[in-house]
């Protein structure tokens, strides 16, 4: 727990991700990544010299057999209100639109469904579970892909709905999410999505995995060019501003 509240708490600190008396709408899923930044923040909860609150938000996508109980009681035992939106996403997205590439749309409407959810309950922050493997993914999505030097941001500002998005975990690997998973028996829930882990990230994780093997450190050197270059909203500078402007949300959001 120790070395995963440094990796929050140097992310936290060098984007200036939390404000005084904010209130923080943590996103889970009930997968690893969403149940480690709740246990991350509910931890950093009790010693950060910025007081902060915190609200997890489940979103119920309409797949079957989804039990999200195991989520409950989680949040009860971090002493952290679990709230449970129920949507009709998959109906839209499998029965009404028939996508055949369903991840993007469901991606949007899942954003915009937990944005208002957290309005709904009185949190203008919103916290997302994506680890540094997901930053370097999706940078490399978007180069191989698109053609574009881009990736989400750490920090940034919707104006439309006046709401922040932060990314506790940027710096921390996925490796280490599995190891915490496995020492704290996380109650995680898997999803029962028809394309789970079947998707354009998917390859990118596998390909660079087999890079990784020729060549060690090469994911930490992709992530640090990010950081380096650096990409808008990557600056670590303690002049950046803690707010990026909706636009750069837009283009770099997968």
């Amino acid at each position: 727990m120790q070395k995963l509240l440094s990796y929050v708490r140097r992310a936290v600190d060098d984007y200036h991700m939390i404000q005084k008396d904010d209130s923080i709408a943590v996103g889970i899923s009930g997968g690893k990544d969403s149940l480690t930044l709740l246990l991350a923040l509910a931890s950093l909860r009790r010693f950060y010299p910025i007081p902060f609150s915190l609200k997890a938000i489940t979103l119920d996508i309409g797949f079957p057999n989804m039990d999200f109980s195991p989520l409950a009681r989680f949040c009860e035992q971090l002493d952290t209100e679990f709230i449970l939106e129920k949507t009709d996403i998959r109906e839209i997205v499998f029965d009404i639109r028939k996508e055949p590439s369903p991840c993007s749309l469901c991606a949007k409407l899942r954003r915009g469904a937990l944005h208002n959810a957290a309005l709904a309950h009185g949190c203008r922050s919103v916290a997302l579970g994506h680890h540094q493997d997901d930053v370097i993914e999706t940078y490399m999505l978007s180069l191989l892909y698109e053609g574009r030097i881009n990736c989400f941001l750490p920090v940034t500002h919707l104006d439309r709905k006046d709401i922040t998005v932060i990314r506790p975990l940027i710096y921390t690997p996925e490796s280490y999410v599995r190891s915490i998973v496995k020492k704290v028996n996380l109650p995680v829930v898997k999803s029962t999505c028809p394309v789970d882990g079947n998707s354009k990230r998917q390859e990118i994780k596998d390909l660079l995995w087999s890079i990784e093997k020729e060549n060690r450190g090469a994911r930490q050197r992709v992530f640090g060019a990010i950081q380096r270059y650096p990409l808008r909203g990557w600056e670590r500078d303690a002049e950046r501003p803690r707010y990026q402007p909706e636009s750069e949300e837009k283009k770099c959001e997968k």
